[in-house]
């Protein structure tokens, strides 16, 4: 009879939900040799080769398809046995740009609640200097931001978030007027960014709409009323970034940073679940 490792179906579910050894170390507090190492242990016992792993891409096997579901059962089956005695219920109360907002946030939300059930997590989004402004209140335990700076030296260092020019499919400049721009105000550092590098490289450009959030502003975009400066990520579906086609400057690569005021262990590894989440989504 086999007897599986719990910790190594559980770096595999993690590498087949991050795409990555690296964000799965991450989530494990690990390193990516031990993750490696814990699959390498796990495919033996199995005698089945469960990722197919190549120098930009990994992905499941025929085999570690069929056995993701088998793995997640396992471990839900091994969490209940070994917290068969009730658990303090805890919240976590984090704030996250809304630029950070992606496809991924439902994935890490299941993974969160897949690896603390009795964690209440609580997600505010809002821009970067207003999560800070309420982290420093106390009203946060954990803050996760866009610095374009390092007048604040305290934070972790995640990695660094790419921008494009997001437009909607379809949409054509026309030759004779400015850059229709759709940003969130002058108050927005990711607005005096973008007008930065368009003036610097001699672009003409007009602001035609200004809205509140990525959301928005992402809105406009996909309706093709201008071009948003947004995260990646945080592109919706039916835009692409239209600086290569237009010839538009790249744009700085601000710092993703993590504020935190958490001591528990639970709390910090949720805290190492999103980060890795995170970096797992950047594009």
């Amino acid at each position: 009879m086999k007897t599986l490792d719990i910790k190594a179906v559980r770096a595999f579910v993690l590498i087949a939900d991050l795409h990555s050894f690296t964000r799965a170390a991450e989530a494990l507090d690990s390193t990516q040799s031990g993750v490696s190492l814990l699959l390498k242990r796990l495919e033996q016992k199995l005698g089945r080769r469960l990722i197919e792993r190549t120098p930009r891409l990994i992905r499941l096997s025929a085999e570690g398809v069929q056995f993701l579901d088998k793995a997640r059962v396992l471990i839900e089956a091994h969490d209940r046995a070994v917290d068969a005695a009730p658990v303090e219920r805890r919240r976590l109360v984090i704030g996250m740009s809304h630029q950070l907002i992606g496809a991924e946030l439902p994935a890490m939300l299941t993974r969160l609640n897949q690896q603390d059930p009795a964690l209440t997590v609580e997600l505010r989004v809002a821009g970067s200097n207003e999560v800070l402004k309420v982290y420093d209140e106390g009203a946060l335990d954990a803050a996760i931001v866009l610095q374009q700076d390092d007048q604040r030296r305290n934070g972790e260092q995640l990695f660094k978030e790419p921008f494009g020019w997001i437009a909607s499919a379809n949409w054509e400049r026309r030759s004779d007027e400015p850059l229709r721009l759709a940003t969130q105000g002058e108050t927005c550092s990711l607005r005096a960014m973008a007008v930065r590098a368009l003036d610097n490289a001699g672009i003409a450009w007009t602001e035609v709409f200004v809205g509140k959030g990525a959301a928005i502003v992402g809105a406009a975009a996909l309706a093709g009323l201008a071009v948003a400066v947004l995260a990646r990520r945080a592109a919706p579906s039916g835009t692409i970034d239209v600086g290569p086609k237009l010839g538009l400057p790249i744009l700085p690569a601000p710092d993703v940073k993590l504020y935190s005021s958490v001591t528990d262990a639970r709390a910090r590894a949720a805290l190492r679940t999103v980060g890795a989440a995170l970096r797992a989504g950047v594009g």
